[in-house]
This record gives structure tokens, sequence and C-alpha cells, in this order.
């Protein structure tokens, strides 16, 4: 077998094989003697057709099989031979081999980058330094206790944090538009729900009220045909409502299923969380810094058979969300990113060996599983589908990677508040 090797791109290749006739037309032949013994035809016994009568019959057929399965042989060897590492499957030109003939075919492919991942000492990295207080543990319960809020009645005018039911009807210089009209539409005063001053201009109206209010449309509005435009609204306020928050007692917690410890259970709970998602927060910052700083220090060509998969996957990816893709060109960029991210990483684990470790993967599944109900039964899960646990491994390879990088890298802690991080996110 003689291979030879072009060049076409910095990732492309052009690989031609040429197979001698004699070892061709021998896997034909043996092919061919045999179905001797297994073909049946009329007029001959079974295991008893000469092999001329084969020949001519079934010929060209196992030929073009047999020049199939060379192809598919003698590619992976080529490639071996070679030392090349292709990168998705080959585009074969359609072979010309006739009896006797040497069989030549071409195959163009991608192949992986060849590189040195640059040194990380380098890399800059800011760590925010944060804890739970316990202030941010009163907020957070305060916002629980705004989720149970219940809404009664009062016969004051409405204030800011009230709740009015309202009717309205809207009107563009006199004429009716899309969405003009709304019947028992509760509306908080002050949620910013409606376009701007629009819930300042019903504070202080009562029940069975009726107010006119002028507004505009933002110029960046998502209907076209209205944006930028002013127009009236005619408003009935048919019930004004007060917000009710529950009492922060041991009742309230147990509203949240908390076995035990009442409030003060609930408020440990609360803690725990919220330093499991700080925790979690600030490794994905630190993590999304040492991966932009890789991205930056390694800027290799990627093959575009690689990219299409990852497209692919983020289209299906989208689909399943039930979200507007906008095409394929909306995942062309963060696909590209995303494999040549696989490449560098991939490089780094490969050059330096780096492996997986069995604690930090049972460990990373326990943590997923901690805010789970039953969390035993998720660790179950994940340890019984191999895909799933194929999925937190690879998460873990990349937690490695980056604590290597870290271990070398210019690594500054700076102070910061539970909000400040949580709101900056990863």
């Amino acid at each position: 077998m003689q291979v030879s090797v072009e060049n076409t791109s910095a990732l492309e290749r052009r690989m031609t094989v040429q197979i001698p006739a004699e070892q061709v037309d021998s896997v034909v032949k043996t092919r061919l003697q045999s179905m001797t013994r297994t073909v049946r035809l009329d007029g001959f016994r079974p295991g008893k057709v000469p092999f001329k009568v084969v020949e001519r019959k079934f010929g060209p057929q196992v030929r073009l099989e047999a020049l199939g399965e060379l192809i598919s042989s003698t590619y992976q060897e080529a490639v071996q031979q070679q030392n090349l590492r292709p990168a998705g499957d080959p585009r074969i030109e359609p072979p010309q081999s006739e009896g006797g003939e040497t069989l030549q075919y071409v195959a163009t492919f991608e192949v992986y980058p060849d590189f040195e991942p640059a040194a990380v000492s380098a890399i800059k990295v800011t760590r925010p330094k944060a804890e739970v207080t316990d202030a941010d543990v009163d907020r957070m319960l305060e916002k629980l206790r705004k989720q149970r809020v219940s809404w009664e009645p009062k016969e004051d005018a409405a204030a800011l944090g009230d709740r009015v039911i309202i009717d309205f009807e809207g009107t563009i210089d006199g004429e009716s538009f899309s969405g003009n009209k709304a019947s028992n539409l509760p509306l908080e005063l002050g949620s910013k729900t409606m376009i701007d001053t629009f819930e300042d201009q019903l504070v202080g109206a009562k029940a069975g009220e009726e107010r006119s209010i002028e507004v505009k449309f933002p110029a960046d509005y998502s209907f076209a045909d209205v944006a930028g435009k002013p127009a009236r609204f005619k408003v009935k306020v048919s019930q004004v409502q007060a917000a009710r928050l529950p009492e922060l007692d041991d009742s309230f917690a147990d509203s949240f299923g908390i076995s035990g410890g009442g409030l003060e259970g609930l408020r440990a709970e609360v803690r725990r969380n919220m330093e499991r998602e700080l925790s979690q927060t600030i490794k994905n910052k630190v993590k999304r810094q040492v991966f932009d700083a890789l991205m930056e220090q390694n800027a290799i060509d990627v093959p575009r058979a690689l990219v299409s998969s990852e497209v692919d996957a983020l289209a299906r990816q989208a689909e399943q969300q039930g979200l507007q893709s906008g095409g394929r060109e909306a995942f062309e960029n963060e696909a590209s990113r995303r494999v040549a991210l696989g490449l560098i990483i991939g490089e780094i684990i490969r050059r330096n060996q780096l492996q997986v470790d069995p604690e930090r993967v049972r460990a990373e599944v326990e943590n997923l599983s901690a805010s789970y109900e039953k969390p035993e039964e998720v660790v179950q899960y994940y340890y019984s589908n191999r895909d799933a646990l194929a999925g937190v491994q690879s998460y873990v390879m990349e937690d490695i990677v980056t604590d290597w990088v870290l271990d070398q890298a210019q690594v500054t802690e700076e102070s910061a508040t539970f909000d400040s991080v949580m709101q900056a996110g990863g």
C-alpha cells in the first residue's frame, strides 16, 4: 500500500492511497470462492456451483463490496501510518478499479490541530472572597416571605406596593391598537410591569374610581406599530388590595417542609443553600476566568467538522427547550468557542497526564443531589446511568484542569459580599 498526503489548508488533508491489484483481486477471489459453497442457483446442486459461474453472476457486486471494505480498513491503516488524527469522517472520492488494476482512492478530511499549550504562569485570576452573613440570611427570608404574600382588600387609596385590580382600554390618536385592553388585571404598583409612568399615575386611586392616563411607548418597544407613540388609557380600578406577608415564625418554616427545628431550622437550611450557591458561583467565576485566559493564550484553528457537530448539538438543545434559535448561524460563535476550549483542555490533560478522581466525582454527585428531597435516589440515578455519570466526570475533569492552572497562575483574592457575587454571577 502506498500513501501520500497533501496539506490543502491548515487542518485539511488530502490523502491518496494505492492498493496493489493483486491484493484487491485476492480479496475478491476469496469472497467468490466462499460463495461457491453457499450460493444456490438453478441447475446446480448446493455447494457445486462452478467458480466461473459465480464469478460471472456475482463478480461486479462482490468487487464493489470488497472495494468498500478495503477502503475502510486501509483508510484506518493509512492514517496510523502517517501519524494523522482525523477530526470527523473523511470524504472519499469514488474510486475506479477494474480487475487487474491498482485500486486508488482519495480521502479528504480535517485533522486535530497540533499545538503546545502556552505556559499558564502569566494568567491572572481574581477570586472573590465572601461569606454568608446573618443579614444575608435575613434578606433571603424576607424574599421567601414576599413569595408567600397574600392580598387583602383595602378601602384607603392605593400606594406603592399595593395591588390594584383594573380594566383598561388604550387608544393612539383616538384609534385602538393591538393589545390595548384588558379586564380584571392584577397590577402591583411599583413592580414596573407596565410601561413607564403607567403605575405611578394610579397611586392614590380608590376602588370604583376611573382615571385617564397618558403615557408614551418607548422607542424600542417590542411592537413596532406603537413604538415611540403617545397613548391614552381609560382605567377603572375595581379593587385596591394591600399586601399581607406571613409572620416569620415556626408555622412559616413548616410550610417549607422543614422537619423539626421550626424557624431556626429554616434559617439553617437557608444558610446552607446560600453557602452552596455562593461557593458554586465563586467556583464558576474563577473557572470562567481561567478558560477565557486559556482561549486568549492559545489561538488555534478548529476543525469545521467538529464545529458543525457542536452547532447541531446546540440547535437540538435549543429546540428541546422550546427556544427560538434564529438558524444555525446563531450557534456558530458558541460552537467554535466550545470546540476550541475542548481541544485546549484535552491537550493539557494529555500532555500532563491528568486523570479524573473518583472521589471528586462522588463528591460532585452528592453535591448535585443535596438540593433534592431524596438525595440518595439521585445519587443512585447518576451511578446507574452511564451518560449522566459521564457528564459529571467531564465537569470534574474541567475542575481538575482549572486547579492545575490555578496552582501556577497569579491568583488574587478580592473581598466581596454575597449579593455582589451573586449579582455578578459566574
